[in-house]
């Protein structure tokens, strides 16, 4: 290659990758301006809201004026020493939000020991009202900016380009699940399967590529079809010299290399590198049912439950004489379900249907819109007229704010079966029990009723082996969009 033609090549690169660092500036300065309002309102809560006087202000101003351009400093160094500009992870997974979360409990934990070695009094009240609210505002931010960079993503803006090398198996099963999966912010310019059988790769969802031939030649096809990254899909084709050959060509470019794992359903914090020298290791970390952490989940739900049922009190009130008033019957519903471990319980929803809705079931089995194991009819007629306003923004799972008190239910966790249906899993669905049921969860925001039977179990499995409280506190978020928007309730 000559030096004109790579410096052509390493130009198209660096335009490719310039929605990278627009992106990186966009959100520092959002950031920043973030952080900022939420320690100028600690600042003022602290001197205004508070009334102190104009001496107190006089006395104190001159350490605020360290302290508060030190704090908006330091936290945004603190998101830098983070990675929560990680161009990998923005608007992909949790581990944006954690890295949001760690870094703003670092940077207050870091003020405090500054604070207490130098004997400087800062008011409590400053820094009560910065970090919960500038946390907050963080979190907003970053979600209002990943539903922008997903709506470009879904018009193929904002992504980067890969050719995919491999065996035809191991292509189409990595391209595959690139095309399904459009927020991961990629897609498949070509494929590298060192095949002349045919000048294009068809992939099982229709989408068709062009097949760039030589694997030899992968480096030359990132160019040629405008990609930015090689994935090796496997090892079927391509060996470790052929690998660590493909490595020494790309030192002076600005491709990046990636290795597809065959372990799937893997969350990034359960996987663990052990380098050794010439073998790196990668390790992942199995799923636990129990501890410390699973305590910390018990003490959220309580707390969040319990302040949840407080401030709905009203509403709970006002849908219990609804529905007493709209239709013969109990106001509450109570139904066996399966729980953790297999365990029985009467899950409690508010009525939305004639009481004689379980006799009529076996009449309607014909008409089931649901998939699989799980009996949905979008127009069923056993439904009561407030019952469907009800179910429409699923108000009727409200009273399950007892059962999680009670320790039945979390707050967020895969759907709770019906007993016929566990007795009709398959083995390994049976994982859907390691942990308890949820009122929210994968399927609650994923499209409910739309999605298929087996949709729903792998969003379920791949929650039950991967939860984290930061990834629930995300699920919640996005339970409150999917009801606002209807989605998939009937």
């Amino acid at each position: 290659m000559t030096d004109g033609a790579r410096g052509r090549r390493d130009l198209l690169g660096r335009m490719r990758g310039n929605w990278r660092r627009n992106l990186f500036l966009l959100l520092f300065v959002l950031d920043l301006g973030v952080i900022t309002l939420a320690v100028a309102a600690g600042f003022f809560a602290r001197f205004a809201m508070a009334e102190a006087s104009l001496d107190t202000v006089r006395s104190q101003g001159n350490l605020y004026l360290v302290v508060v351009p030190a704090l908006i400093l330091g936290w945004q160094a603190s998101l830098l020493l983070n990675q929560a500009y990680n161009m990998e992870i923005i608007a992909i997974g949790t581990d944006e939000y954690r890295r949001v979360v760690r870094a703003t409990f670092f940077t207050f934990g870091a003020l405090a020991i500054v604070l207490v070695l130098l004997r400087w009094q800062v008011a409590r009240g400053f820094l009560a009202v910065a970090l919960p609210l500038g946390l907050v505002l963080l979190l907003i931010e970053r979600l209002l900016v990943r539903r922008w960079v997903l709506a470009r993503r879904r018009r193929a803006m904002l992504v980067d380009g890969v050719v995919v090398v491999g065996s035809p198996h191991e292509v189409r099963y990595v391209a595959e699940g690139i095309a399904r999966n459009p927020a991961a912010g990629l897609v498949v310019r070509a494929v590298a399967t060192d095949t002349t059988d045919a000048p294009t790769f068809e992939l099982a969802n229709g989408v068709v590529v062009p097949q760039a031939g030589a694997i030899a030649d992968v480096v030359d096809a990132v160019h040629r079809y405008e990609a930015s990254t090689i994935i090796v899909a496997g090892h079927n084709r391509i060996n470790r010299k052929q690998l660590r050959e493909l490595g020494w060509q790309l030192e002076d470019t600005t491709i990046r290399l990636a290795l597809a794992s065959r372990m799937t359903d893997v969350a990034g914090p359960r996987i663990h590198w052990h380098p050794i020298e010439g073998l790196p290791l990668m390790s992942v970390e199995m799923p636990r049912y129990s501890g410390v952490k699973y305590s910390l989940k018990r003490a959220f739900d309580l707390v969040i439950a319990t302040g949840m049922v407080v401030l709905v009190a009203p509403i709970l009130f006002a849908i219990a004489i609804a529905v007493r008033l709209d239709s013969p019957g109990p106001i509450f519903f109570r139904q066996t379900r399966v729980g953790v471990n297999g365990t029985l319980f009467k899950m409690t929803k508010f009525r939305s249907m004639a009481v004689d809705a379980e006799a009529r079931l076996a009449g309607l089995e014909r008409q089931n819109d649901g998939s699989g194991l799980l009996f949905k009819m979008k127009d069923d007629p056993r439904t009561t007229r407030v019952g469907a306003f009800i179910r429409r923004y699923s108000l009727d799972e409200l009273p399950q704010l007892f059962d999680v008190i009670a320790g039945s239910m979390s707050l967020v966790g895969p759907r709770p079966p019906l007993p016929r249906e566990v007795e009709a899993y398959d083995h390994h669905v049976h994982r859907r029990l390691n942990v308890k049921p949820g009122i929210t969860g994968p399927w609650q925001v994923g499209g409910r009723s739309n999605l298929s039977w087996q949709e729903s179990v792998r969003k379920d499995l791949y929650y039950v082996e991967n939860w984290s409280l930061s990834g629930d506190l995300v699920i919640m978020f996005k339970t409150l969009r999917a009801v606002l928007a209807r989605d998939g309730a009937y």
